[in-house]
């Protein structure tokens, strides 16, 4: 039998309505980006494979949560499922970063007394000229939360693969480590079709992932 994936780890994006999650998602799962989107009406699924190194396949679970205060009730519900989540900000819209301190606490609540790894997104760097928030901010910002930072663009696709790489590759070595591990009734990280277990101290095969240009 073929081994579809060893391990698939279920990944949420947040963000306040209009940052632009679910055109991350479809540049970074089938490639496409449009200008026109419609609003996400509370949560939408997307799923792809990412290789993280030699012989180990990862199967992500994308989860679209809508920013609207009226879905809430709805998106909450998919946090204490999830091992990742993609904190997504506008570049030109302060206010959707002033937000991100507010996404990280009310996910970090509702997951309690599990944790979730993080990176930060400031996503539309092609409109530099309407450029709001500076980088020194967001690399300010995510330093004191402990995390990545990562600026992308789906319309030039724009590290977009890059910041769901070094996601999968934080959470991978987490489990390496031990600190992340499979458990009964929960979904953010599930064993697939192996019989290969990870131990502290596996040999590390760095997987660098290639940054893309903006032609825009």
């Amino acid at each position: 039998m073929d081994i579809l994936w060893q391990y698939q780890f279920r990944i949420i994006l947040l963000g306040d309505s209009t940052v632009g999650k679910s055109s991350l998602l479809k540049r970074f799962t089938d490639g496409i980006y449009s200008d026109v989107a419609d609003p996400t009406v509370g949560v939408d699924f997307y799923a792809r494979s990412l290789d993280i190194e030699p012989g180990i396949k990862i199967k992500l679970q994308l989860w679209d949560t809508a920013g609207q205060e009226r879905f809430r009730s709805i998106t909450t519900s998919y946090y204490r499922n999830s091992v990742g989540g993609l904190l997504v900000f506008d570049l030109t819209n302060h206010k959707t970063f002033d937000h991100v301190r507010e996404w990280h606490k009310e996910v970090s609540e509702h997951i309690l007394p599990h944790n979730m790894v993080y990176i930060l997104i400031g996503h539309k760097s092609d409109l530099n000229k309407d450029r709001k928030v500076t980088r020194d901010e967001a690399e300010q910002l995510a330093a004191e939360m402990g995390i990545r930072y990562v600026e992308t663009s789906a319309k030039c696709n724009s590290n977009v693969e890059r910041a769901f790489q070094l996601l999968s590759r934080d959470i991978y070595e987490l489990m390496k480590m031990g600190q992340i591990t499979t458990r009964d009734g929960w979904d953010g990280v599930k064993s697939g079709l192996t019989t290969r277990v990870l131990y502290p101290g596996d040999e590390d095969i760095e997987v660098e992932p290639r940054e893309k240009s903006c032609n825009c």
